[in-house]
């Protein structure tokens, strides 16, 4: 009876959802031929929405966010969508804002068949609380790196953030049940040979999709990775010195892009640059001017291909 019941209001919503979008009847005259409610109607429309029935897409030359996303294109190289968010909110709600938008940009680009790698962190736990559903059959969603640290197994904060994506897209979820950093990088040499380790990586270098933020020492919404106790005083010093700007699953660049020779990059469990650059879509998603750094260094290294900002930190990019 529940199938039955879900089946009819999907029919509804669709229904109602083609009236109102594609022979644009007012929300009065839908209610009149479907024998409802004009409230009833709003619902309908809302869960049509909400549940990817409906997708809206927005293009206008005029405003400052299209132009902005034209310049990133010309001088990134990206498919660029920018998300206005007025100045004075809060970083919070920034964050907030930007997640919604890149949870509803990146539906369509899910299809059946696709491995699509996940990262974890502060950014993509907004973005995955907000995903549009998308059944698709045989896909599966990937962990791109651990989450242990000496104070967490990190499972029920990436699981979660995982469990999100796999039920939005009805896929199969495969975890990485191994720390973000090793103490030694011959530990980690080790487990990368044993076959159980082989079978995650062998996914995730088959990705067709990669969702990702930019962790960031210096962001005003704290990286996970730089304040949740994953990294030791002397690994900041570390890093420091080796010149970096940001991470991506926890891999570390320098601005220009290049992450040779970086120290943690021995310790860490996230896949090199190569890796994510061979997934064909690559999406990068920042909130905040103080992450400016951190993003020219991924698109320098090429990580991304399609990038989701606030138009504050879109401005603060091509400043220069």
């Amino acid at each position: 009876m529940a199938e039955t019941t879900t089946s009819e209001k999907t029919h509804d919503a669709l229904r109602a959802a083609h009236l109102y979008y594609m022979q644009d009847l007012t929300m009065e005259a839908i209610a009149s031929e479907l024998n409802t409610s004009r409230s009833s109607v709003s619902r309908l429309l809302k869960a049509a929405r909400e549940t990817g029935l409906v997708e809206i897409q927005i293009k206008s030359p005029l405003d400052q966010a299209t132009r902005s996303a034209a310049a990133l294109h010309d001088r990134f190289g990206v498919v660029a969508h920018v998300v206005p968010v007025p100045d004075q909110i809060s970083d919070v709600d920034r964050l907030e804002r930007v997640a919604l938008s890149a949870a509803r940009t990146i539906t369509p680009y899910v299809d059946s068949n696709m491995v699509i790698g996940v990262a974890w962190g502060a950014t993509l736990s907004a973005v995955s609380r907000s995903l549009v559903p998308r059944a698709t059959h045989n896909s599966v969603v990937v962990q791109l790196n651990g989450a242990a640290n000496t104070r967490t197994t990190g499972i029920e904060y990436a699981s979660e953030i995982l469990r999100r994506f796999g039920a939005a897209y009805s896929a199969a979820v495969q975890q990485f049940p191994v720390p973000a950093f090793f103490d030694d990088p011959a530990t980690k040499r080790a487990l990368w040979r044993e076959s159980s380790t082989k079978r995650v990586l062998e996914l995730q270098s088959s990705m067709d999709l990669v969702v990702f933020g930019v962790g960031s020492r210096d962001a005003r919404v704290p990286s996970h990775v730089w304040s949740g106790g994953y990294l030791e005083k002397s690994d900041q010093v570390s890093l420091d010195r080796d010149g970096v700007v940001g991470d991506v699953a926890t891999v570390f660049y320098r601005e220009d892009g290049s992450s040779a020779d970086i120290a943690m990059n021995a310790r860490g469990t996230g896949p090199d640059l190569e890796t994510i650059r061979r997934a064909p879509r690559r999406v990068c998603v920042v909130a905040g001017e103080a992450k400016v750094a951190g993003v020219r260094g991924a698109l320098a290294a090429g990580l991304a291909t399609d990038l989701i900002l606030d138009e504050g930190t879109a401005r603060a990019l091509l400043a220069r």
